[in-house]
């Protein structure tokens, strides 16, 4: 490929590459849609306008969701954008489970954290979950839920 060629490859792609960001925002949302980010996935960088998504597994059927909990995310920084569930199989089974979608959108520069909570049949009746605070009348400990910590960057 001549130089000639490569500088003509590169401007063509620069202006579809600002086509499309100029697209995407005109649209209010992301061209290639938010970046989806896994309960392991704990650190996560974004840009000031940026959506980003946390998946987590849930099963209402099995009294199994998350929350977001306190301390709740700098709302000058990071700010809940929408909640969604997928579920698995596309809904063919009764109790089959899916991922719940929690979309976020970067709202500022700084760092901030999110933190879920994710309430299990074990831990459902716990006062974290929203369960009575009342004592088991069984003499084994309850099982606390499972929290999960996101540090967020937005630079």
């Amino acid at each position: 490929m001549s130089a000639r060629s490569s500088r003509g490859t590169r401007a063509v792609a620069a202006a579809l590459c600002t086509v499309t960001l100029v697209a995407g925002c005109a649209s209010g949302s992301d061209a290639d849609g938010p970046t989806s980010h896994p309960t392991q996935d704990l650190s996560i960088t974004a840009e000031v306008g940026e959506r980003f998504t946390l998946s987590v597994p849930e099963n209402a059927s099995t009294r199994e969701h998350w929350f977001v909990v306190a301390p709740q995310p700098d709302a000058s920084v990071v700010r809940a954008a929408d909640r969604g569930y997928e579920p698995a199989d596309d809904g063919k089974s009764v109790g089959g489970g899916g991922t719940l979608v929690l979309t976020f959108e970067a709202t500022g520069r700084g760092s901030t954290r999110i933190v879920l909570l994710h309430c299990t049949f074990p831990t459902a009746d716990t006062a974290a979950c929203g369960g009575g605070a009342s004592p088991s009348p069984s003499p084994t400990p309850t099982a606390e839920p499972e929290r999960v910590t996101y540090r967020v960057d937005v630079r």
